[in-house]
Formats: structure tokens, C-alpha cells, sequence
């Protein structure tokens, strides 16, 4: 009932929102820029810790041990990093462009379109994007199929018309509200289990006895790093670090600081950002290592499911539904964040014409929710590596040039298109050749488009130089 229970307060969070709904594009898809601080943060952490965080990333930690701590602090401080030098900047220029999308912003960063950019960013965005939102679907699936012994396609079936619902009630503010709501179910179901486990091992103590004997578990670094000691945990860290920068390279979480009322309230939506997801982090870190003990690392299992099989053995079912609501709401809050973003780029990216009737966009939403079920039921690959494989893809082909643009440069449309496609080739031959499991593919995929753009100055004279900086910090218009 718990579960049932905070699937319908979703629901109706979500359709309060189109009350506010203007009917137009614009609304629909950056909530007229006018979103609070903190249901920005809130929103930003339900997005970007989505299903994968609940089943991919306590599976890689049930399997790798220690070494996974260094997972969460090289991508937090890499998503700080970023943050400090890339939000207050992006949401200015999404004022001063009018634009609806993350590739509108990016290709039109100084006004000038730059129409073919803006159709490749869009096109690259629509096919990992869609991979993501399967990705998420599928999570939805295992949680249902280990807690409820529901068909694995259910999940993701529930999950569409979940989504489908919130986009038509009001587009992306129904999609924050009900971020909002359940990012504090997530981090709620996360520390009840938490607190459940380390008390049946006995306490801390006793359960860091346990994982000693493990073998390999209590490593700092990864078993089978190609290079020893401290020279392999410096790379394995500094991937890590480009896996937590390439969030500004992710339409979906970078939209929803385009959304906020206003480049002098990023202070405070970082505040709520931070401070939320390292809490939630370190407690799904904590949950994965304890996973290893409790469930006793049974051959042949499933290392994704790691989370709601513990929830079975260890909680009543009031608490199991419970955490089976932390589960799908987190698959939701990114899923429909990322249909959306979909959206945008086929109705203002890919055709000729933009749609700006509201029927025809909300068409395209379930266009698109239809193709990212039928890839959750067709899907052959875990949860954490075809998350991955988006994250990265996206991140070495559109964070060199966010970068670029928030330095003042002006690369002309040819040069940005030869990065986004270096860089992204150089992160999908590194994946294919199995190198990921020294270093993140966004690392090399990242530093080959920097290595593209970055040297390369804009052939304005000086004032022209201090416009363009001007332009990339966000000066108001005023002082223009």
C-alpha cells in the first residue's frame, strides 16, 4: 500500500502543476524560467541520481568494494567543479537566446544560428537520451520483478503511462514538482535500509570485520588495475572526476538549471544540490557495501538487484514498499526528464519548422516514450553500463564546447562539429577496445575536444574579445 500510496501522490503532484501550464512551448519545456532555487536542486538530484543510482551503482559496489567510494568523490567533486564555472553561465545565455533547448542555447550561444550545429546536437542528444530513458525503464523493471514478482516489462509498461501523465499535465514544471517530491522519497527509503542493514550485521564494526573477509572487497583500487598502487588510483579517481564534469554535457539535468528564475538564484539551487546529493550518495555507497555481507555474495548473482533482494530479506513490507517507491520514483525523475528533452530536440532541433502548438508537442512526447519502452523491452545490457555509455557519449561530444563558449571562445560551426564528432568517436573506440576498465571513456572523449577547441582564439579584435566574455558570463543587457 505504501508503494501504491506514493505512486498516487506523484500523480497528483504532477497534474496540480498544469494549473500554471501557459500553453506554449517555452512553458512547456523551461516552465517560462521562472522555477525556485530549491525545487531546481531538488529536481537537478532526483534527475541526475536516477535508477541507475539505486540499481547500477549498488551493483558495481556489492561487486568492486572499497574501491567504489572513490566513484562517488571524484563525481561529486568533478559535478562541483563544473557547477562553479558552468550553470550561472549556461541559464544567461538561455535567457539572452530565447531558447527552448540545450542545443538551441549551445549553437546560438552569441545569437548568430548556427542551424546544422543545432541539428547534430539535437540528433546526438535524441539517440543517447532515448538509450537513457530505456536504461531507466528497465531499472523501473527490476525493482518490480524482485520485489513484487511482477513480469520484468511491467515495470517499464507502469513506468510510460507514469510519464506520459506528468508531461501532459504541465511539461517540465509537473516533471520538477514530482522530482521534488520524490527525491525526498528517494533519500528516505535509502537511510531506512541503510540503518536496517548495518543494525543486522551488529553495527559498524562487526560489518567492516565481515567485508575484510571478502577477498579483494576492502581494496582501494580496483582488482586487475593495469597499473599499481598509487599511480592506478590517481587514474581511476581522475575518471571518475570527468564522469561527475560530464553532467554539464547531460541535456536533461543541465535544462533544469535553464529553468531557474534567474542567473543570481544559482547560489542557492547549488546549496540545495549539494548538500542533498552527497547525502544521498554516501548512503547509497554505504547500502552497496553492506549488500555484499548481508546477501553473502552468492555465485551467479545478479549484482543489480543487490538492493531490492536486500529489501526483502531485511524489511517488513510496509518499509519494502517503501523502498520499491524510492526505486520507480527515481527511474521516473529521470525518465520523464529525458522524454522531455527528447522532445524538445525533435520539435526544435531536428525539423524544419518548430512546433509550437501544444497538441503536436504533446504528441511527440508519447512518440518518444513509445520508443523508449520499446527499447526497455528489448534491452540485453545492465542498467550501469548502457547508462554509462550514454553519460559518456554525450558528455565527450557536448561538454568541450559548453566549455569552450563559457571560456569567451568562438569556434565557427565547422570546428565545434569536428569536436563534437572527435570526441565522441574517441569515447565510443575506447569503450569498444575495453579500455573503460582502467579509465572513464569521457576522460579521453572530454580532453580530445578540449584539446580541439581551446586553442583555438577568436579572431576578434580586443573589444570584440571582451564582448565575447561578456556574452559568455551573462552580462545583463543594460550594461550592454
Amino acid at each position: 500500500m505504501s508503494f501504491i500510496g506514493c505512486l498516487l501522490a506523484f500523480t497528483v503532484i504532477g497534474l496540480s502543476s498544469a494549473r500554471l501550464s501557459r500553453g506554449t512551448g517555452q512553458d512547456y519545456y523551461l516552465a517560462s524560467g521562472g522555477v525556485r532555487p530549491w525545487l531546481v536542486g531538488l529536481s537537478a538530484v532526483a534527475t541526475n541520481n536516477s535508477g541507475y543510482m539505486f540499481i547500477g551503482v549498488i551493483g558495481y559496489t556489492y561487486t568492486t568494494g572499497f574501491a567504489a567510494l572513490w566513484l562517488m568523490v571524484g563525481w561529486i567533486f568533478g559535478d562541483f567543479l563544473g557547477s562553479r564555472f558552468v550553470h550561472a553561465r549556461l541559464r544567461a545565455a538561455t535567457g539572452r537566446t530565447g531558447e527552448v533547448s540545450y542545443a538551441g542555447v549551445l549553437s546560438q550561444w552569441y545569437g548568430a544560428p548556427q542551424l546544422l550545429l543545432q541539428r547534430v546536437i539535437g540528433a546526438i542528444s535524441l539517440l543517447f537520451l532515448l538509450a537513457y530513458a530505456g536504461a531507466q525503464l528497465v531499472a523501473g523493471s527490476k525493482a518490480l520483478h524482485v520485489l513484487l514478482g511482477w513480469p520484468e516489462a511491467s515495470g517499464a509498461v507502469l513506468g510510460a503511462i507514469l510519464v506520459v501523465l506528468y508531461c501532459f499535465a504541465g511539461g517540465i514544471r509537473a516533471s520538477i514538482w514530482t522530482d521534488a517530491a520524490q527525491s525526498v522519497v528517494m533519500i528516505v527509503a535509502m537511510a531506512v535500509l541503510f540503518w536496517v542493514a548495518l543494525d543486522a550485521m551488529g553495527g559498524a564494526a562487526s560489518a567492516l570485520v565481515a567485508m575484510r573477509d571478502v577477498a579483494g572487497f576492502t581494496d582501494w583500487v580496483p582488482g586487475g588495475s593495469w597499473l599499481p598502487g598509487l599511480t592506478g588510483a590517481v587514474l581511476f579517481i581522475v575518471g571518475w572526476m570527468f564522469a561527475g564534469l560530464s553532467v554539464i554535457g547531460q541535456p536533461h539535468v543541465m535544462v533544469r538549471f535553464m529553468t531557474l528564475d534567474g542567473s543570481a538564484s544559482m547560489r542557492s539551487a547549488r546549496a540545495w544540490y549539494y548538500l542533498w546529493f552527497t547525502a544521498f550518495y554516501t548512503l547509497a555507497t554505504g547500502v552497496g557495501l553492506l549488500s555484499r555481507i548481508v546477501l553473502d555474495g552468492a555465485a551467479g548473482f545478479d549484482a543489480e538487484l543487490a538492493l531490492p533482494t536486500m529489501a526483502v530479506q531485511l524489511l517488513p513490507p510496509a518499509l519494502v514498499g517503501l523502498m520499491l517507491a524510492g526505486i520507480f520514483a527515481a527511474t521516473l525523475s529521470t525518465a520523464d526528464s529525458l522524454i522531455l528533452s527528447c522532445s524538445a530536440a525533435i520539435t526544435h532541433d531536428l525539423l524544419p519548422q518548430r512546433v509550437e502548438r501544444p497538441a503536436l508537442i504533446k504528441l511527440t512526447t508519447v512518440t518518444v516514450t513509445a520508443g523508449a519502452l520499446g527499447l526497455a523491452l528489448l534491452n540485453s545490457q545492465s542498467v550501469f553500463s548502457l547508462v554509462l555509455l550514454a553519460w559518456s557519449g554525450l558528455a565527450s561530444a557536448f561538454a568541450p564546447l559548453l566549455i569552450a563558449l563559457c571560456l569567451g571562445r568562438r569556434p565557427g560551426q565547422s570546428l565545434s562539429l569536428f569536436a563534437i564528432f572527435a570526441g565522441l568517436a574517441v569515447a565510443l573506440a575506447w569503450r569498444m577496445l575495453g579500455l573503460q576498465e582502467y579509465a572513464y571513456e569521457g576522460l579521453p572523449g572530454i580532453l580530445v575536444g578540449l584539446a580541439i577547441l581551446l586553442p583555438v582564439y577568436s579572431t576578434l579584435n580586443v573589444t570584440g574579445n571582451s564582448r565575447a566574455r561578456e556574452l559568455a558570463v551573462g552580462t545583463p543587457r543594460s550594461q550592454k
